[in-house]
């Protein structure tokens, strides 16, 4: 009888785990996700634009698979996406830096394309909290692989397979990826032990 009790409430807090429907867990991930990608972008309105279409994504092309991959997917298509706008940013800065300081045809000069601005993002400023900016520029300066393990790890707390999962990598990449972010960020953070 004892046994039964503790499976019963083993499979509850189980089926807690688990959200009721796509909007709950959307509802769940959307100020985490938007916070992942505003750090990884440095820019609100692109972070915001990524996690929307990861959402859309997410709901048009996995949204009847189970409840319990719906988190290893999401943060799997954020970083993707996250990845794209990165890339678009560098090759229009190069296509602009070719076309930069010119002009038209008219003699008007040519709009140039200025990266995000890497100052601290607006939410550590509605924080005001200059411990979170510090990590907020650490965690910048990491390789993008290093970060994106560590804010997929600490941060969302993801385990090693759901995290290898989101990267498109092995169990063993994330461990060292995580691992070579954790000995960076302790170095760069020295001041705050």
């Amino acid at each position: 009888m004892n046994g039964s009790l503790a499976l019963d409430s083993a499979s509850l807090d189980d089926a807690r785990d688990v959200p009721a429907s796509m909007d709950a867990f959307l509802a769940t991930i959307e100020r985490r996700a938007w916070r992942m990608a505003e750090l990884h972008l440095g820019h609100r309105d692109d972070a915001l634009d990524a996690v929307q279409d990861a959402m859309l994504r997410l709901v048009r092309h996995y949204g009847d698979k189970p409840a319990a991959e719906w988190t290893p997917l999401f943060w799997g298509i954020l970083r993707r996406r996250i990845v794209d706008l990165q890339r678009r940013r560098k090759v229009r800065s190069i296509v602009v830096g070719w076309l930069g300081g010119g002009r038209d045809d008219d003699g008007d000069e040519l709009p140039s394309w200025d990266p995000a601005d890497d100052a601290p993002d607006p939410s550590a400023r509605l924080q005001d909290s200059q411990a979170y900016g510090d990590i907020v520029a650490a965690l910048r300066k990491l390789p993008r692989r290093q970060r994106e393990a560590f804010t997929l790890r600490i941060m969302e707390g993801l385990d090693v397979a759901e995290t290898a999962a989101a990267m498109g990598c092995s169990d063993g990449s994330v461990k060292t990826h995580l691992s070579r972010a954790m000995h960076a960020l302790r170095n760069q953070l020295e001041a705050w032990r």
